[in-house]
């Protein structure tokens, strides 16, 4: 049994063990498995990027203590099957800091953001390559994971990309790419293509927007997460004005709706 008086991480870590207790625990947490609990790892990190995006501090308190259960649990059932343990999780990323901070822990001259950055970038290559089979073809895009979603993903290649050299000179060059890229689309789309390239004419317009994001130090993400909640936000007016006048959007026509859009954007 946890008690109150404990240090806060290890009252954690017992209460995530009871939890998973075969004959004590809740049989829901004792059901999961690593495959079963990723997608609320990454619901959790999402949900501290809202709060951040929102700037709702007790909400990120909350949603901190979330994601951190979410790395007690993994831990919690590495170690029922002797994998590793919280402690094993917390003395990587200690050894990881420290390694990758050699202007503060050792003697070495980093003085810019700019040159920790590129320091940072050497040192993950380097671990990478030590990782990594030494036959192997070593490649700038090497570790950048999958599992990303794929806006996150695409900035992460082209920022590997641009380090070595390919990139665009200027922001003004990927808008002009963007504007050929939009013809390609319009010209396939005038041609009657298939669906399988109109995706591709739709990655080459998106992989150049995030470019363009990119060159404007911009991320993506929160770029479109922005979009997202100025759209929920007019629609929603949309919705509340016509309900003024007993209406819905199912009940409204597209004129109607067009020219309350233009009254919400107008107010916001």
């Amino acid at each position: 049994m946890s008690s109150a008086t404990e240090e806060p991480i290890k009252r954690l870590i017992s209460i995530m063990a009871l939890l998973r207790d075969p004959e004590k625990g809740c049989p829901w947490d004792v059901e999961q498995t690593f495959a079963s609990i990723a997608p609320h790892t990454i619901e959790e990190a999402y949900e501290v990027a809202e709060a951040i995006e929102q700037n709702d501090m007790p909400a990120m308190v909350d949603e901190l203590g979330d994601l951190l259960l979410q790395v007690v649990f993994h831990a919690r059932m590495a170690e029922e099957d002797a994998l590793f343990s919280f402690d094993d999780v917390a003395d990587a990323i200690c050894n990881k800091l420290v390694h990758r901070h050699p202007h503060v822990f050792g003697d070495a001259d980093i003085k810019t953001t700019e040159d920790q950055t590129r320091s940072w970038e050497s040192l993950k290559a380097q671990e990478r390559k030590e990782k990594s089979d030494d036959t192997a073809l070593h490649s700038a895009l090497d570790g950048v994971t999958t599992g990303l979603p794929a806006l996150t993903r695409a900035l992460k290649l082209q920022k590997r990309a641009a380090r070595v050299g390919f990139d665009w000179r200027q922001a003004s060059d990927v808008l002009a790419k963007f504007d050929e890229e939009s013809r390609e689309m319009a010209a396939e789309m005038a041609s009657g293509a298939d669906k399988e390239h109109l995706q591709d004419e739709m990655a080459d317009l998106l992989f150049t927007c995030v470019n363009l994001a990119r060159k404007l130090d911009i991320d993506p993400e929160t770029a479109l997460r922005h979009g997202n909640a100025k759209f929920e936000r007019r629609f929603k007016a949309i919705e509340a004005m016509l309900a003024t006048d007993g209406k819905t959007p199912e009940t409204s026509n597209l004129e109607e709706m067009d020219a309350l859009w233009e009254r919400a954007k107008s107010e916001g």
